[in-house]
């Protein structure tokens, strides 16, 4: 149902341009994803557009059944000359997104390590090798009706921003949402390189929109934007499924074992392996001898080395039977996963952008525990659900949980405050509408 306030103005139309991940779940295509279906609901003409990959997302997907910038497509171009002129049939061919999935489905992974000549391509837009991509999809949209804003989901598919400014004269802006984090994994000369193509890409944006203040400060030093460029809009989940789960949902009754949960990707930056430290050393408490480990997350093959070392110095220390990991788990699975849980800690050794499932657990009714860095210490002090604690120190990470896990009405407070602060402040409608509020400042 549209929002009733808006009954009265022009419906808004918005071309919203999201990267695939190569087939896993990914923070940045759950947000935006989630944000464009809440969008919808108030009244706004969203078109959520996939470039690279189609995106994967554990809701109903929100995107338009083509992708634009194919990965396949872009990645032969890059690397082989004829592809650069391929006729458009035979480019529409590569770009089908059931041909993509598949290929991603075969588990390869985008390592920015190995894609520092493509990124800084793609960013040259149309004097890039890819300039065939660009040109198509200002063709595209020249040909659809014509929107009154864009939205980047990050600045490194935004090397067609020039092009689609001339073409389109609209407003352009681009979430950031970790974009560091690639930039900073390329390796010389290509990190140079795309840092200094994104600054000169800057002055054709319009705003920068972020999650939090802590990035704003960051992303205004690394890519020397004034603060005043940059936007705070809310994160936010979509709770209406954990609403519905808490209806149903028994109390975790007392005698059951402790439990620690990870929700995250299974990754050396998301801090697998200071949560296994502090896990092993929480077992030699006394009355904690029976706490457990459930773990979740998407597992890549280049990743499958360390998941599996974590894996084994569990098994080594004898906590075979006190461990799972669950793997990929879809939204119900989610849900039922977090409901298991008394605690969630997902220690990164990065400073995280985001921390989307910081919101997801709270919305579950399950504190967390996380580093005092990045955008942590902003989401537990709008919410109140957990615990900050010094990053990558598994001792005082497994002292916080001890305390947490002791201490039943403690934790049943944070719980309430975090879900009660989630459901009513930092849900998908309320980041819709302050999203709204935000973009409706470019729009004359």
């Amino acid at each position: 149902m549209s929002d009733p306030t808006l009954a009265t103005e022009s419906v808004l139309k918005i071309n919203y341009l999201t990267a695939g991940a190569g087939g896993m779940y990914c923070g940045s295509c759950l947000h935006d994803n989630t944000l464009a279906r809440a969008l919808h609901r108030l009244g706004v003409d969203v078109q959520l557009i996939p470039t690279y990959t189609p995106i994967r997302t554990d809701e109903e997907d929100a995107t338009i059944d083509r992708v634009f910038m194919g990965g396949l497509n872009v990645y032969l171009q890059q690397k082989l000359f004829l592809f650069r002129y391929l006729p458009g049939f035979l480019d529409r061919w590569l770009d089908r997104p059931g041909l993509i999935r598949w290929i991603t489905s075969r588990a390869m992974e985008t390592s920015p390590r190995q894609l520092g000549a493509l990124a800084v391509s793609m960013l040259q837009g149309s004097q890039g090798r890819q300039r065939k991509e660009v040109h198509r999809l200002c063709r595209w949209m020249q040909g659809q009706q014509k929107p009154d804003l864009l939205n980047f989901s990050n600045i490194l598919i935004a090397g067609c921003v020039p092009s689609l400014k001339l073409a389109l004269d609209v407003p352009v802006v681009v979430t950031l949402q970790g974009d560091d984090i690639f930039l900073e994994n390329l390796v010389e000369p290509y990190r140079g390189r795309a840092q200094k193509l994104i600054r000169g890409l800057v002055e054709h944006i319009d705003g920068f929109l972020v999650h939090s203040d802590y990035y704003a400060g960051v992303m205004s030093e690394y890519l020397d934007i004034p603060l005043d460029r940059f936007h705070k809009i809310p994160l936010g989940v979509d709770t209406h499924d954990f609403q519905l789960a808490a209806e149903t949902a028994a109390e975790r009754p007392a005698s059951a074992p402790p439990t620690v949960g990870y929700l995250a990707r299974i990754a050396e930056e998301k801090g697998l392996h200071v949560l296994v430290d502090a896990f092993l050393e929480l077992r030699q408490r006394p009355g904690l001898e029976d706490v457990r480990l459930r773990i979740a997350g998407w597992l890549g093959p280049g990743q499958r080395a360390y998941a599996d070392a974590q894996f084994a110095k569990l098994r080594a220390a004898g906590a075979t039977d006190v461990f799972d990991y669950a793997g990929e788990i879809d939204r119900r699975e989610k849900i039922a996963f977090l409901q298991s849980l008394d605690l969630l800690s997902v220690p990164t050794t990065y400073r995280e952008p985001k921390g989307l499932f910081v919101l997801e657990a709270l919305a579950a009714g399950v504190p967390v525990v996380v580093p005092d860095h990045g955008a942590f210490p902003e989401l537990l002090g709008q919410t109140g659900g957990g615990r900050l604690v010094a990053p990558a120190q598994p001792g005082q990470l497994a002292g916080v949980l001890a305390g947490l896990l002791e201490d039943r009405p403690l934790r049943g407070e944070l719980a309430e405050q975090g879900r009660q602060r989630v459901w009513g402040e930092m849900n998908a409608d309320a980041m819709a509408r302050k999203t709204l509020e935000v973009l409706r400042r470019f729009i004359s």
